[in-house]
């Protein structure tokens, strides 16, 4: 079986390429057959950031800039997409003054402001992982200083949270990333980008039924490939399925990516509810969470690092089923059903209920998870309305992992409470980490309901939510531990209903970096 040709876009001219396997990473794409060895090889699990590339999709007739690791990114992800390397900054044609930078552009030096501002501020020692940076920087960028927003250090610490450096303390590179709008301004060409975009798009094959590496471009030909080759791996992202590539050596022989499905890539708001589709990546369906539940962002960015969730999509890290995954504990809080599609048509379901076990689920072989529908409100369920007076409405998601940023869930617990003169009316409760699939606590919520919101029942609570669950030891915590981590995340939020700010790391004044 063989794989169609491989083109994209890469210093303003179309690569073609042949007789790319499959299952071929983007990282050893570039490295090794295309020599560009400027990126490179860290962590072969997107965890460093060293491998960090920049993306360009045309979406709604504008280009869109994506950091994303190329250590587990599929090479075919890329077809019709721009690509830019560390080589490329320097290297790009399409990248050059911008128009209104006037005597400014006197000053180019040829170095993207990314790579200047990184060598005035001495922001690179061994210089391993600079490579990254200065992609990730200049994916701010374009994203942030072309389009004339700032970049403080706040931004620059969480778009940076995918990218590690042993050397340098960080603070040189957080003052890069804030000096690079005082630089000559250049900015690239994106009308003749755009245009050769289109090009390709109109040159590219449509999909091959055949094909070694599937990419259907609407729903009707997705699930009509799902029910040709239901043996070939389901690709969205590849955030998780790229480790089995670069760590275990598992070879793919047939991929399906669902990622260039129009109709997945929609995030649409309805009265009561908003769909969200399986492949919109997990940087755009946070920003959908957080629009109603604005007190979501920091949990939204600690999920992963940007590379991570510009890449990873929220179907996929549902249809994975990790007990660990931290947006199904969220998700389920907020009483989200999930639709599943396949040529014999749809039927939806309670997030919770789409799992039997580790990492399994109810999907028949020629089903896709298609959309995830979240409730706006506790009401929007068709429970019963709220008494008049109005309910005080408390969502609160915590992550216990043994780094801030860019780590995995140890504990995660998603608490849904409405309240009504002091006593509970509804409650929703989702955890991950502490048993074989990310589940809700319905024993939990039965012991909440009715009851007065007050410190004997938060403490009655915790014994249940205890008893509830029976989480593994593992190389990230012990039983014990997560059983302590559920009542003392119970305690947190109870504090936090009176008026506690004292009491988590989000709300303390974050020093300046020495």
């Amino acid at each position: 079986m063989t794989t169609r040709p491989l083109q994209f876009i890469r210093r303003g001219q179309p690569v073609a390429l042949t007789d790319v396997p499959p299952d071929r990473t983007l990282l050893e794409l570039l490295r090794e057959d295309l020599g560009c060895t400027g990126t490179k090889e860290g962590c072969g699990e997107g965890d460093c950031g060293a491998c960090t590339v920049v993306l360009g999709e045309l979406r709604d007739g504008q280009l869109r800039y994506s950091a994303v690791n190329s250590c587990i990114r599929l090479a075919h992800s890329v077809h019709g997409l721009a690509l830019w390397t560390v080589e490329d900054l320097t290297a790009d044609p399409l990248i050059r003054p911008a128009p209104d930078a006037g005597p400014a552009a006197a000053g180019y030096s040829r170095l993207h402001p990314a790579q200047e501002a990184l060598v005035k501020c001495h922001g690179a020692q061994c210089g391993f992982c600079t490579p990254g940076f200065v992609m990730s920087l200049f994916g701010m960028y374009q994203n942030h200083v072309c389009r004339g927003q700032p970049v403080t250090q706040a931004l620059a610490r969480e778009e940076l949270s995918g990218n590690l450096c042993r050397c340098t303390g960080y603070r040189p590179i957080l003052e890069a990333a804030q000096q690079m709008a005082a630089l000559p301004a250049v900015a690239v060409d994106e009308a003749f980008l755009l245009q050769q975009l289109e090009l390709l798009a109109q040159a590219a094959p449509a999909l091959e039924a055949d094909s070694a590496y599937m990419t259907p471009v609407t729903l009707p030909a997705l699930l009509a490939a799902r029910a040709a080759h239901p043996q070939a791996r389901v690709v969205a992202g590849c955030t998780d399925v790229g480790l089995w590539v670069t760590k275990q050596h598992r070879r793919l022989e047939q991929v399906l990516d669902l990622t260039r499905v129009a109709e997945l890539r929609r995030v649409e708001q309805h009265a009561d509810h908003i769909a969200i589709g399986a492949a919109v990546t997990l940087t755009e369906a946070f920003a959908a969470l957080t629009q109603p539940w604005p007190q979501l962002r920091v949990f939204a960015t600690r999920f992963a690092g940007l590379p991570v969730r510009n890449a990873g999509t929220l179907g996929g890290n549902i249809a994975n089923g990790s007990p660990i995954g931290d947006s199904m504990p969220l998700l389920i809080a907020l009483r989200a059903r999930v639709v599943l599609a396949s040529t014999r048509g749809e039927r939806t379901l309670a997030l919770e209920d789409l799992y039997t076990g580790y990492r399994q689920n109810v999907m028949a072989a020629d089903e896709l998870l298609v959309r995830i529908l979240v409730p706006r409100t506790l009401a929007d369920l068709g429970a019963a309305p709220p008494r008049p007076g109005g309910e005080t409405p408390w969502l609160r998601a915590y992550k216990v992992a043994k780094r801030w940023d860019d780590d995995i869930s140890a504990v995660c617990l998603v608490l849904n409470l409405a309240i009504l003169d002091g006593v509970v009316q509804r409650a929703s409760l989702g955890a991950g980490g502490v048993a074989a699939t990310p589940a809700r606590a319905r024993q939990t919520e039965a012991a909440l309901v009715g009851q007065p919101w007050c410190e004997a029942t938060v403490q009655r609570t915790a014994t249940a939510l205890q008893a509830e669950f029976t989480p593994l030891s593992d190389l990230r915590a012990s039983g014990a531990y997560r059983r302590a981590a559920l009542a003392g995340l119970l305690q947190r939020f109870w504090l936090e209903t009176q008026g506690r700010q004292d009491v988590s790391l989000e709300t303390l004044a974050e020093e300046d970096a020495a």
